[in-house]
């Protein structure tokens, strides 16, 4: 192109480097590439990055680098001129041109705003203390990161999700975090009072502190100008060498209403994303539409989508609001919520609520309609709640099994069929992005994609917020199948290392490294020792690669897996010894009686994998209980097999097709002593009754007439997840290979930490066939390399009787 041509194309002006204003460039140079001649003003000094993911960073799970949305070789290779760290501060709509506050003045044919919002900053006396920040941007993240290092108080005002996500992130950096909100209950535009507080429950639990319905008063300061605490209209105070005010934000609207556009609880702008002054647009959380200001990402790139549309003078496109939903991961947590989750007298309302597990769900229904949705842990159905919000689809045929899901829970427990594979083209994966599996289905076919991140890259899916990527990922592995590339798992394994646990685990297969120093050295770990969180992940890849080669080093485990038993909140230990498929004898059950009585212990209790805890025994007794105990090892404390869960089966059950018991003593006997990235249970039933539960265990076995059916992914934890359908054998001893294979495959590629689940949503479930069902070579060399990794292992608790480690036992005397 000339530059004669290029002079005479039109000139758009962007005033806003964030989200919704990169958006809508995105979405116009889709439609008009060559339009126009684009210039970007930024106030901040970066290209446009995630601002949803300033959490992580907070946190230390990611760095400012890994949520860069679009980095400086964008804006160049689609010849957009970008200024960063100039801000616009008059608007000369005569003259039609901006200026920056060193004077620089761009022209425009068409301007358009993506001034954001600011902070709200509570209007008290000390607002201006050292100290005070708000949380918004990166540089508000850098300051807090800077502040965990030499500060010990901090208090969080707000109790909504900006505010507790940075009581998180300070509390993981150390600091003694107290947050104080004004309600009742947390996160109370998105939760209902029932979720609310089970929120609070757990972060109490993670030693976060709340001051619910306080107010602010006044900050106080010392003779240095910094905050040091915080004094509340109850006159009570308590120390805060940091304060992060989190209270809302407000649509930025000052440089609009000086330029004399009309302004009303924002930018307000037309269904076309037009301001009063026709060659002005506006998107985002600067903007009211219809009187309403949104500052959710889903609906600011509906609006960026529905400007682009005007902007390439397409003329089609309407923006009318948005329908919201709210999907959240708080520290963790998953939570959603839509519509009119609060109800009223005119609604009614389907609750389920398990505490314990730290599940709840809440329905809203108004004449044959949900209305409403609020979910607590437990979110795998808040796509589908959403679409029959949305559609005001009648539910009275739904009505009875509603509050269960999308999934119906038949006989069996499961139905194997992951949900990708049962969702419509036109079902929504990304709310953030309004992407559907359609969308995501033809740019992979068209353009080749075997990876998320290209997924990522063409189709904005699991971008944002990134809490669709699992199904992201199983919508391109059903696909492309066996084309399948894994995504690694980018963040760093800890501050030690810029390494991501895929590379730690490649390195240690390629270089044959067996020690921890070996890997340290190669790898230049900054930390020459590594810390608690390396260190475990280093022990467990070494042992897992090089089996019998590799050194174990206890002090890299955590204490339960150092002690071989789970360390109790007052400091005694919980003792639970090995009852294969749950079944015992009268010699075992006499010696478990004798050892409570003479070590006086104050618990026994029957668990949910079928075995009998010892609660109460004091470290220095450990040994001697398990001497006189005469039992192996449970593995109840370890990242490792736990228990194989059984019915009786055939031989006592008249329902029972085949010998359960059996085939689960069996199983628990081939994994004894099987380290693994996290805790694996398994279960065997006798009939489709399925009274043993193995469609919520690892690998669930499932007997029927003609043989039985494997079942893989279940988890009856926090998140209770279904087991996905794996395949159906006939023997007792196919069920062992394929079992081994599937287990040993989980060892091999899993990350630490990691359930089967999460593997399983990682890698997704066609994969796992073409390696355990459909290659038999491939299965069969797995279940080999299973049993050879288990040869020999000795049972922990035998070991430490023969003397190994003895000092790990013998507690400290102190001498006065």
């Amino acid at each position: 192109m000339t530059a004669v041509a290029s002079a005479a194309k039109p000139r758009l002006v962007l005033v806003g480097n964030g989200m919704a204003g990169i958006r809508t460039l995105e979405e116009l140079l889709k439609l008009a590439p060559d339009m126009y001649n684009i210039t970007v003003f930024g106030a901040e000094p970066h290209p446009n990055y995630n601002r949803i993911l300033l959490s992580p960073v907070l946190a230390g799970e990611q760095e400012f680098k890994d949520i860069i949305l679009n980095p400086r070789e964008w804006y160049t290779e689609h010849g957009i001129k970008l200024h960063t760290g100039k801000a616009i501060v008059r608007i000369d709509r005569v003259r039609r041109q901006v200026l920056t506050e060193d004077g620089l003045s761009t022209p425009y044919d068409r301007l358009l705003l993506a001034t954001g919002s600011t902070p709200f900053i509570l209007p008290v006396p000390g607002k201006n203390l050292n100290g005070v920040i708000s949380y918004r941007d990166i540089h508000d993240t850098e300051r807090m990161m800077e502040a965990a290092l030499t500060r010990k108080h901090a208090v969080v005002i707000g109790g909504g999700l900006l505010g507790l996500e940075a009581a998180n992130g300070l509390k993981l950096r150390g600091m003694e975090v107290t947050v104080v909100h004004l309600s009742d209950w947390l996160l109370d535009r998105q939760l209902d009072p029932t979720a609310g507080l089970m929120l609070r429950e757990e972060l109490e639990r993670r030693d976060i502190r709340f001051l619910m319905g306080h107010q602010t008063e006044a900050l106080l300061g010392d003779a240095h100008g910094a905050v040091r605490a915080i004094r509340f209209q109850n006159g009570t105070e308590i120390p805060a060498e940091l304060v992060v005010m989190a209270v809302g934000i407000r649509p930025n609207t000052q440089l609009a209403e000086s330029a004399g556009l009309h302004c009303q609880r924002g930018i307000v702008v037309s269904d076309a994303m037009q301001t009063y002054d026709p060659r002005i647009y506006a998107v985002g959380e600067c903007v009211s539409h219809r009187g309403v200001a949104y500052g959710l990402v889903a609906p600011l790139f509906e609006q960026a989508k529905v400007c682009a549309n005007h902007l390439a003078q397409f003329g089609i496109s309407r923006y009318q609001g948005s329908v919201l939903s709210t999907k959240l991961k708080v520290t963790g947590i998953d939570l959603f919520s839509a519509g009119d989750f609060m109800g009223s007298s005119e609604t009614e309302c389907i609750a389920l609520s398990d505490p314990a597990s730290g599940i709840y769900k809440k329905l809203v229904l108004k004449d044959d309609k949900l209305v409403g949705v609020c979910l607590y842990g437990d979110t795998a159905d808040g796509a589908w709640y959403f679409k029959l919000l949305r559609e005001g689809r009648p539910i009275a045929d739904l009505r009875d099994n509603l509050i269960f899901g999308e999934t119906a829970i038949g006989d069996v427990g499961v139905q194997g069929q992951n949900r990708a594979a049962s969702m419509q083209d036109s079902d929504e994966v990304c709310g953030c992005n309004g992407v559907c599996k359609g969308t995501i289905v033809k740019a992979i076919k068209e353009k080749g994609l075997f990876t998320l991140d290209e997924v990522k890259q063409h189709t904005k899916a699991a971008s944002s917020c990134g809490s669709c990527a699992g199904l992201a990922e199983q919508i391109l592995m059903s696909v492309v199948g066996t084309g399948f590339q894994e995504t690694p798992k980018n963040k760093a394994v800890c501050a030690c290392t810029s390494y991501s646990h895929s590379e730690l685990r490649k390195a240690i297969r390629e270089q044959h490294l067996l020690t921890h120093a070996q890997v340290f050295a190669f790898l230049e770990w900054r930390s020459p020792n590594g810390c608690a969180t390396c260190r475990p992940a280093v022990n467990y890849y070494l042992l897992s690669t090089w089996p019998h080669e590799a050194v174990d080093d206890p002090q890299s485990r955590f204490i339960n897996e150092r002690a071989h038993a789970n360390i109790q909140k007052d400091g005694t230990f919980s003792v639970i010894p090995q009852m294969k498929g749950g079944v015992t004898n009268a010699s075992e059950l006499r010696r478990i009686a004798d050892v409570a009585d003479k070590y006086q212990i104050r618990m026994l209790k029957v668990t949910g994998g079928q075995r009998i805890d010892l609660l109460g025994v004091r470290k220095e007794d450990l040994v001697s209980v398990w001497k006189d105990l005469g039992m192996p090892s449970g593995h109840a404390y370890g990242k490792s097999i736990r228990t194989v869960k059984t019915c009786v089966g055939s031989e006592f059950c008249r329902f029972g097709t085949q010998d359960s018991t059996r085939m689960g003593i069996e199983l628990e006997t081939m994994l004894a002593n099987m380290w693994s990235p996290h805790k694996v249970k398994l279960a065997v039933s006798g009939c489709p009754r399925n009274c043993a539960e193995a469609g919520i265990k690892d690998v669930g076995v499932i007997a029927v007439d003609s043989g039985w059916e494997l079942y893989v992914g279940g988890n009856g934890g926090i998140k209770t997840e279904v087991a996905q359908f794996l395949c159906k054998v006939k023997t007792a001893e196919e069920v062992k290979e394929y079992t081994g294979a599937f287990l040993q495959l989980y060892r091999e590629e899993a990350f630490y930490l990691d359930r089967t689940v999460h593997y399983l949503e990682r890698v997704g479930l066609d994969y796992i066939k073409s390696r355990v069902v459909n290659d038999v070579a491939s299965r069969e060399a797995l279940h080999q390399r299973l049993l050879f990794s288990l040869q020999g292992l000795p049972d922990p608790w035998a070991a430490r009787i023969a003397g190994v480690q003895k000092n790990e036992f013998i507690p400290i005397t102190l001498q006065s």
